[in-house]
């Protein structure tokens, strides 16, 4: 069976419905046009481009989602395995010219999001006509550096390991890390009581520390009226994280809240009525999938913010009967005090420009994955 040309659309609500119908995607919120949509235009910085690739019946098979984003060199740079020397260097040479990177995949999740390909098709050349599409899109897409294609789990390797073919340069990055949830758990004392007394014992320190935090489930209208707070905290907490690619507009969060309501969650920690901490999560099928925290860290060791958070992802869990919880990529040892386990992924980075795509690859190879100490803590 022959595939026509694919075709590229600038905003996502162009996209003819009956694409997303024929694909078959809609069950996964984060392939909703509806969730893309938030996202598009509430960050009105970010360049976001679609890709579907049709059929011989005009039917659609295959789907992608790009952001362009601009990147300063200090962020790229800030886990290079080199010298601070060569890195000031580097950094200094880069200064007037901020790289401007596509990103396949949805740059503010931690997941497989950027492509979606229709049931029974043929993935590898689904796939293969994706990259191709993507390759168009590079070509037309003015200044640009690098396309990042992101973030694949290990069983999706056998497919985009075809990225190479086209001169990705495959790296991996810090891992999700996820707790699967066992259906006798019915309760957090439940979940607790499958804990070794160590972490049981941590699990409660981090509820007693924090028992002057109130906690309050946000509406829509409690994130509008608390966004300039919600955005500092959350700016304060992405300023500690190892890389962020680009600052979210958390009037995404309002779309977010409007448009799936109770599906879409934010918790707001308070301390004597200051807003102090938030957490936000998404229901998606099965899983429960940590978005965005934020918090004061001069009062997260007195009071235990980010323990109770991390808790308070377990209880929410439990209660929407998730199999999973995502707590998401950084601080993977904490999380694993709590019995996330490591999701492996892999990303796949090209420049624009064949020479600096080669030159790059040394440079990749020693982007500095952080370890951290896996723990046992159940029973």
């Amino acid at each position: 069976m022959s595939y026509k040309q694919p075709l590229f659309y600038n905003n996502v609500n162009d996209i003819p419905q009956e694409y997303w119908q024929q694909l078959g995607c809609l069950d996964n919120t984060y392939y909703t046009p509806q969730f893309l949509h938030a996202y598009e235009i509430s960050n009105k910085d970010i360049v976001f481009r679609y890709i579907i690739i049709l059929n011989d019946q005009q039917e659609a098979v295959a789907f992608a989602a790009t952001q362009v984003v601009t990147i300063p060199i200090e962020t790229i740079t800030k886990n290079v395995k080199i010298s601070d020397r060569f890195k000031k260097r580097i950094n200094s040479l880069f200064y007037k010219s901020t790289p401007k990177i596509m990103f396949c995949g949805n740059v503010f999740l931690s997941g497989e999001y950027g492509t979606f390909i229709k049931k029974d098709e043929d993935t590898n050349a689904r796939f293969h006509e994706l990259v191709a599409a993507l390759k168009v899109l590079m070509k037309e897409t003015k200044k640009l550096h690098a396309v990042f294609v992101k973030d694949f789990k290990e069983a999706s390797l056998p497919i985009t390991d075809q990225l190479k073919d086209y001169k990705y340069i495959p790296m991996k990055v810090e891992p999700n890390m996820i707790i699967r949830l066992q259906s006798e758990w019915k309760s957090f004392d439940d979940y607790k009581n499958a804990l070794k007394s160590k972490y049981r014992v941590k699990a409660n320190k981090a509820d007693s520390k924090s028992e002057k935090l109130t906690v309050k489930l946000f509406t829509s209208q409690d994130i509008e009226h608390h966004k300039s707070e919600l955005q500092a905290l959350y700016e304060n907490t992405i300023a500690n994280a190892n890389f962020n690619a680009q600052v979210l507009n958390l009037n995404t969060y309002t779309q977010l809240k409007e448009t799936y309501g109770d599906q879409f969650i934010i918790k707001g920690y308070f301390l004597n009525d200051k807003l102090v901490g938030f957490l936000s999560a998404m229901s998606n099928q099965e899983n429960l999938d940590a978005h965005f925290i934020g918090l004061d860290y001069s009062l997260n060791k007195k009071f235990g913010i980010y323990p109770r958070i991390l808790n308070d992802y377990v209880r929410l869990g439990i209660q929407r009967q998730a199999k999973r919880i995502n707590l998401g990529r950084t601080a993977s040892e904490i999380k694993s005090t709590l019995g996330a386990k490591p999701q492996d992924l892999t990303c796949y980075i090209r420049h624009k420009q064949p020479l600096l795509n080669a030159a790059m690859r040394p440079f990749i190879k020693n982007i500095k994955i952080k370890s951290f100490r896996e723990h046992s803590v159940f029973k």
